[in-house]
């Protein structure tokens, strides 16, 4: 390429999903922003949007797309670091290897200029039918918010006791089918925030990665029992989680009276 730095973009199809005509679909996709016959989901840092993609035998694919646009500090990284496209992919797969749910992955697109990556697309299967976690525990109490809350803890210890961490555990992050029978389903989103500690999770560590999570104040301790297995949970890990999420819900109130997200942004920190 003359007058610049070469362009290059990989594409990396994930298994289950090399069908045909999908490479010809993400090859496209690789080109223009948003995807082919996209309908726009969210559009803030990141671009989502959701397309239904007809393959060459017929069937049709129902996905999600995320682009990444990394800057400053961010694509800097990615000169020996992987992007956030490629560890969305690899967050998802540790999860579902672990007995979570997250959209499985479908594929996943680099294009890199100079070096570092310029744009990334990680692609997913859509969830259809489900809420935000933030959702519901607006509108539920009693037996039905304990059945929520008593779901949910059961999947965060099960991703903490393999060694898994969602670093953004927040509600937005977090999916919901709801069943008939008042069964929940969760799925977890923004898996790119995913961390694997082979040493495994500490109690402070765990305590420290519910804080984010909006569950209503006069269940925060019996949400805290699930978590310990339907019993009363040590001492020290509840004084742990109050400790951090006082302290986390003053650092929200003091970003959003600074508008600290805003001059990162423009300063090309985030």
């Amino acid at each position: 390429m003359r007058g610049g730095a070469r362009k290059m973009t990989n594409i990396r199809i994930e298994p289950g999903f090399d069908r045909p005509g999908f490479q010809a679909w993400l090859e496209a996709l690789g080109g223009i922003a948003p995807a082919p016959g996209a309908e726009v989901l969210y559009q803030g840092r990141n671009l989502i949007t959701a397309a239904r993609v007809p393959l060459a035998d017929g069937t049709i694919l129902d996905l999600a797309v995320k682009e990444f646009r990394p800057r400053g500090l961010q694509r800097l990284r990615t000169i020996a670091g992987r992007s956030k496209a490629e560890r969305a992919a690899r967050g998802a797969t540790r999860l579902r290897e672990a007995g979570l749910r997250s959209p499985a992955p479908a594929a996943v697109i680099e294009r890199r200029r100079g070096g570092t990556v310029e744009r990334a697309w990680f692609v997913a299967e859509r969830i259809r039918g489900a809420a935000e976690i933030r959702t519901l525990f607006r509108e539920l109490a009693g037996p039905d918010l304990r059945r929520l809350l008593a779901g949910l803890a059961r999947d965060l210890r099960a991703a903490h006791d393999a060694g898994l961490m969602h670093r953004d555990l927040s509600d937005g992050n977090i999916l919901v089918e709801s069943g008939p029978d008042g069964s929940h389903l969760f799925y977890f989103l923004d898996t790119n925030r995913v961390r694997s500690r082979k040493g495994g999770l500490g109690r402070a560590a765990r305590a420290k990665n519910l804080i984010r999570l909006g569950i209503p104040a006069e269940a925060r301790r019996e949400f805290l029992a699930f978590y310990a297995g339907g019993e009363e949970p040590e001492p020290s890990f509840v004084r742990t989680y109050e400790r951090s999420k006082a302290a986390f819900e003053r650092w929200l109130r003091f970003k959003k009276k600074t508008r600290l997200r805003r001059w990162a942004r423009r300063l090309k920190l985030q």
